[in-house]
């Protein structure tokens, strides 16, 4: 089978999303396309079709890249990143945060937790506590969890009727049209992990001393309602994936091929904003420093 290189990842014929030709990108291929339904069943949790091994050395420059880009965004001051991770325990979104975002420098990126709302957020609109959280110019935020929790958790564990949760699609579209008016590059990625591969990791964590103080009773809870949640991410992804705030759906069952896609994806759409730094307000050419 022919295989063409493009920006360092092997890119093969694919059919797994609809597709019949080579994808040009692994953007191109994990993109949920506008009006395209997916069903999370039916979609690869384990397969790593761009590349057949770990690329810890790719990983390494796509990181290093990400922090110019960074830098880029900063100087340039003009357009603004928000990365939304989703996905059931264990998924990766820490790892992510450390093999993708942990080049960038800190004092110019966030990391957002959306962990159980507080009674104040609760007192507003479910919105209220992702719109204080975004980013603004020049800035990256990485939504571990996010607004669409509205839409998952509300929606599996019955905390508003069903009239309430279906509405919130809509205004959800609404919220992040806003920020892209607002020059925000928008990236959603869904975590698509198999039931299996959780367990494995669950079990891992309960027997690892660094990780089992993170083991909480409400991993096992969730799991037995895994089935609910696939349907609300499946909703979810189907009713506001679109062409300016796409979902992509990563298979996440191996964390270094899931690494590298998420980051390939990102360095992907922010060299396409062309970025330049601006020119220096005063002519530096004859400034001496003495």
């Amino acid at each position: 089978m022919a295989v063409q290189r493009i920006t360092g990842i092997r890119v093969k014929p694919c059919t797994v999303y609809g597709m019949i030709r080579k994808p040009t990108s692994a953007a191109d291929l994990y993109r949920v396309r506008p009006g395209k339904r997916v069903a999370l069943a039916g979609l690869p949790t384990a397969d790593t079709p761009l590349v057949a091994e770990p690329d810890h050395e790719r990983l390494a420059k796509l990181a290093d890249r990400l922090n110019d880009l960074e830098d880029l965004l900063c100087a340039v001051h003009k357009q603004s990143l928000l990365v939304v991770l989703q996905g059931m325990d264990g998924a990766g979104k820490d790892e992510i945060v450390c093999n993708v975002f942990g080049r960038v420098n800190p004092a110019r990126m966030r990391i957002e937790p959306f962990d159980e709302p507080t009674k104040n957020e609760e007192d507003h609109d479910f919105l209220w506590r992702a719109h204080r959280r975004v980013p603004g110019r020049g800035e990256i935020r990485v939504f571990d969890r996010s607004h669409y929790e509205g839409v998952l958790v509300d929606r599996v564990h019955g905390k508003v009727p069903p009239a309430v949760w279906k509405k919130r699609y809509r205004q959800i579209e609404a919220f992040e049209e806003t920020l892209i008016n607002h020059d925000t590059v928008i990236l959603k990625f869904f975590l698509h992990m198999s039931k299996i591969e959780q367990k494995r990791r669950l079990e891992e964590r309960l027997e690892n001393p660094k990780k089992s103080w993170k083991f909480k009773e409400s991993d096992l809870s969730e799991r037995r309602v895994w089935a609910d949640y696939q349907r609300a991410y499946q909703d979810a992804i189907n009713k506001t994936s679109t062409a300016s705030a796409p979902w992509f759906v990563v298979p996440s069952d191996h964390g270094w091929y899931r690494d590298l896609i998420v980051a390939q994806i990102i360095v992907e759409a922010l060299d396409r904003l062309h970025l330049r730094y601006p020119k220096p307000e005063a002519d530096v050419r004859n400034v001496v420093v003495r």
